[in-house]
């Protein structure tokens, strides 16, 4: 018969990682769906454009909306590389990914549908009154070109397998200490390549642009990344004493030597 403890342990673990993993699809699949929109950063702030020179563009810092839930994934996937290793790591994202094609399959399909007439009637103008096409808004708002989903889905692969192993990598110097640096060494990397290849793919392999611009636009993606992963350290440090209180912290520190002694293999 199962130890009373033991099997309350296994069930924190198991509640824990429900939890981490609904958090983290939950972020990663909604940035996919509001990417669709760019922002302008300085317009947010009241600024003028930064007009930045760069490789020949000045560029200002125009980004996509996902990108304002984006550091919440990169926070839990820290949290999930901690405590449950890169198979963790790996395995949750294999699964967003599955996830990220059903939605983009069902968005697909559903904006094939014929629209109704009263549907079109009732919504035939915006809020100043003039004409307005809801379907063609509806359709351009949620679908996206193949290059993109493709880039997307290949960058957030790649760069969740090199977050991982850069994690682990850090941590056979760091040991248990200096989460700081494992965790926020791991994302500049790993964001480095997400940044160049979803537009590289996207936009230079099944698009129009130049190396140029997928340069430049790639460096202010990542300046964005680069300062927020460094800004939303502490973070870190809350969710761990948050997740050490739960599971209690013999069993905190078992289960993260357990994630570290398997991911070296």
């Amino acid at each position: 018969m199962e130890n009373p403890a033991t099997a309350l342990q296994q069930q924190k673990r198991t509640t824990l990682f429900l939890v981490l993993s609904g958090i983290f699809i939950s972020n990663a699949l909604l940035a996919e769906l509001i990417g669709v929109k760019i922002f302008s950063g300085e317009a947010l702030l009241g600024l003028p454009g930064a007009q930045i020179p760069l490789g020949g563009e000045k560029l200002d810092f125009n980004l996509t909306a996902g990108v304002i839930i984006w550091p919440i994934v990169f926070i839990t996937t820290d949290i999930i590389n901690e405590y449950f290793g890169k198979a963790g790591v790996k395995k949750i994202s294999i699964l967003t990914v599955v996830l990220i094609l059903y939605a983009f399959l069902v968005i697909t399909a559903v904006t094939g549908l014929p629209p109704a007439q009263f549907w079109l009637d009732v919504n035939s103008t915006d809020a100043q009154g003039k004409p307005f096409d809801i379907n063609y808004a509806y359709n351009s708002v949620y679908r996206q070109g193949l290059g993109i989903i493709l880039g997307s889905v290949a960058a957030f692969l790649l760069s969740q397998f090199l977050d991982a192993t850069v994690f682990h990598w850090l941590r056979r110097f760091t040991g248990s200490k200096k989460i700081w640096l494992r965790a926020t060494g791991s994302t500049l990397v790993s964001q480095l390549i997400d940044s160049f290849v979803v537009l590289f793919i996207a936009f230079f392999v099944f698009g129009n642009w130049s190396m140029t611009q997928v340069l430049s636009v790639a460096v202010i993606n990542y300046i964005y990344k680069f300062c927020i992963a460094i800004l939303l350290t502490p973070l870190l440090y809350v969710a761990h004493y948050l997740i050490d209180s739960y599971l209690g912290e013999r069993q905190a520190e078992r289960l993260i030597e357990e994630a570290a002694t398997k991911s070296e293999h």
